[in-house]
């Protein structure tokens, strides 16, 4: 059976994948999929960084404002609704460009990840339930950012259901966020990787740039329009970073300059964790945007690459 070519576009947060992905996705006649944990929802435009329309500039994306706030949008539902609108777009004729910074979501289709056996393990969910009585929430939430910590930032420590159910997903038989021999390649898709990167201190100046942005558009009035739509803290959604910060500044445990900080901090921290990640990509192809003083030429070198590997497939 043919392979189904699948470009994945990656990247920490805030390096510049947006614009290169819409251009790319003209050039080779491809649709987009978005591997955002956090532009998945509706309303949250400001403090994920979406996409916006004129952005797309009439690029099909899939997978952006698929659902509302309060749904507890997990990985394996990602892998699920993402192959079927790769199958949808592979049908059409077009290439299917996957773009965005959720390791796990990656993960979930370039390996062979079968959720339904974690959906199956009542075991295991014993087995966590009784090391949660015995040793409390607090080592379980550690446990948890040991193995999955982006999974850990999303999900509120007093959420005790969603904790055990993201250790229940990291610790089922596929080893889901480990990159060990037994992770076997998704047969079904040719997966060509790339990674963008810049100097560290470059994007780290670019992400205190950009949260400063997302307070001058309007963060907090984001924030307070949630809330008052009734989506409360605990939601998954509402633990992403630059929304948990700015409810703890309405809710007055922090300044206004206190939560901007630990916004721009944590970002940075993600920003390290998301490069760990990619750098397990063994076949990933990196570009160091910081060497290119002109966009064209970037595009035209990363056009190339990805139109030599689909010649292949």
């Amino acid at each position: 059976m043919k392979k189904i070519p699948l470009i994945i576009l990656t990247g920490p947060t805030a390096v510049g994948k947006t614009e290169l992905s819409i251009n790319l996705a003209k050039s080779l006649d491809a649709d987009i999929i978005s591997a955002d944990s956090m532009q998945i929802y509706e309303y949250m435009d400001i403090g994920s960084a979406k996409v916006t329309k004129e952005e797309m500039n009439g690029v099909t994306h899939y997978l952006i404002d698929e659902v509302k706030p309060n749904y507890a949008f997990s990985v394996s539902e990602f892998q699920s609704r993402a192959n079927k609108y790769i199958e949808k777009i592979y049908q059409e004729g077009k290439n299917i460009l996957v773009t965005g910074g959720t390791g796990l979501y990656l993960n979930s289709l370039i390996y062979n990840m079968d959720f339904a056996k974690s959906d199956a393990n009542n075991e295991l969910r014993d087995k966590l339930q009784q090391e949660l009585k015995e040793n409390g929430i607090d080592y379980m939430h550690q446990k948890l950012k040991e193995l999955d910590s982006d999974a850990a930032d999303r999900i509120h420590k007093n959420n005790t259901k969603r904790v055990i159910r993201a250790l229940e997903v990291c610790l089922s038989g596929e080893k889901m966020n480990d990159f060990s021999n037994d992770l076997r390649f998704n047969e079904k898709y040719e997966p060509i990787i790339i990674v963008l990167n810049r100097e560290r201190e470059h994007l780290y100046e670019r992400i205190n740039k950009r949260v400063d942005i997302m307070m001058d558009c309007g963060l907090i009035d984001e924030v307070k329009n949630l809330l008052s739509m009734g989506y409360t803290k605990d939601m998954i959604s509402m633990q992403g970073i630059g929304y948990k910060e700015i409810i703890k500044y309405l809710d007055g445990e922090y300044t206004l300059d206190e939560a901007v900080e630990i916004i721009k901090r944590d970002s940075r921290r993600y920003a390290k964790r998301q490069l760990t990640w990619f750098r397990r990509y063994k076949d990933a192809k990196w570009f160091n945007l910081d060497e290119y003083s002109d966009k064209k030429e970037l595009e035209k070198e990363v056009n190339n690459y990805i139109e030599k590997r689909l010649q292949l497939v």
